[in-house]
């Protein structure tokens, strides 16, 4: 089954859960890819799958992404691979003990991949976008980004980064036809929460999204024209009352003189 190439997308964290079905699915939409994860043998068998079952081009780089050579390998196939139209930002670690409960060298760790190797991919990418005048970037953030509460907070944070990264490039890229989407999973049913401290088996069925249906929705907001995809929220308008809310704060928040409650404590 071939089709028309729609050009590279380059998935990190595509061995295995969301990255490995982004790809099968992008794949499937006439996409060639270059996947990248850690593990060899596994990028070796989901790109044999893929292009016995799609046609399409696979290439694979065995690259840890918390390791400086490693990514800069990669950013430099952003940089000089003009076939590449869309990167998806998957590649990342979570944690769910309370926060003083956490090494803090693994919390670091964490901070290098999701936010510093996500950075500089994003920095990699985006001026051969600029130039081309065209491409797109998937950044996989999470729920916590804007209830941090709900786990570690080193991720929350991270997500966090994540959130308000993409809102800041969605605006200095208006102009420029390339699309930033940032895709929030609630509980995804991965292998992520095993590595992360808690199988997902220990967390209540009813919050717990499959990979497939959460991927086919985030794509299904990608079609949309969506910029913050949130694959379970029911009513879209939750999200517009709180999109809404933090735009009417925004001209309120720098201002000449301290508000009024605070000069009145301090007279």
């Amino acid at each position: 089954m071939t089709q028309h190439s729609k050009g590279t997308a380059l998935i990190t964290g595509a061995s295995s859960g969301i990255g490995a079905i982004y790809a099968d699915r992008l794949a499937r939409r006439g996409y060639d890819l270059i996947l990248v994860a850690r593990n060899q043998a596994r990028l070796n068998d989901l790109a044999k799958r893929l292009t016995d079952g799609t046609g399409r081009a696979v290439e694979v780089v065995a690259a840890d992404l918390g390791n400086k050579a490693d990514l800069g390998r990669v950013e430099q196939i952003l940089q000089t691979d003009a076939s590449i139209t869309l990167l998806v930002n998957n590649a990342g670690v979570g944690a769910t003990a309370p926060l003083l409960a956490s090494n803090v060298d693994k919390m670091e760790e964490m901070i290098t991949l999701n936010v510093a190797a996500l950075t500089r991919l994003t920095y990699a990418v985006v001026p051969g976008f600029v130039a081309r005048a065209t491409g797109a970037i998937i950044n996989i953030a999470s729920i916590v980004a804007i209830a941090p509460e709900a786990l570690n907070g080193v991720y929350g944070g991270s997500k966090a980064f994540v959130l308000a990264f993409t809102l800041s490039l969605q605006k200095e890229l208006a102009e420029k036809n390339i699309r930033i989407q940032a895709v929030l999973p609630g509980a995804t049913d991965t292998d992520f929460w095993g590595i992360a401290g808690t199988p997902v088996q220990h967390l209540p069925s009813e919050i717990v999204m499959s990979a497939e249906d959460m991927v086919d929705a985030a794509l299904a907001g990608f079609d949309l024209g969506e910029a913050i995809t949130i694959p379970a929220l029911p009513e879209l308008a939750d999200w517009e009352a709180y999109e809404v809310a933090r735009q009417k704060l925004m001209p309120q928040l720098s201002r000449s003189a301290p508000a009024a409650r605070y000069r009145a404590v301090a007279g």
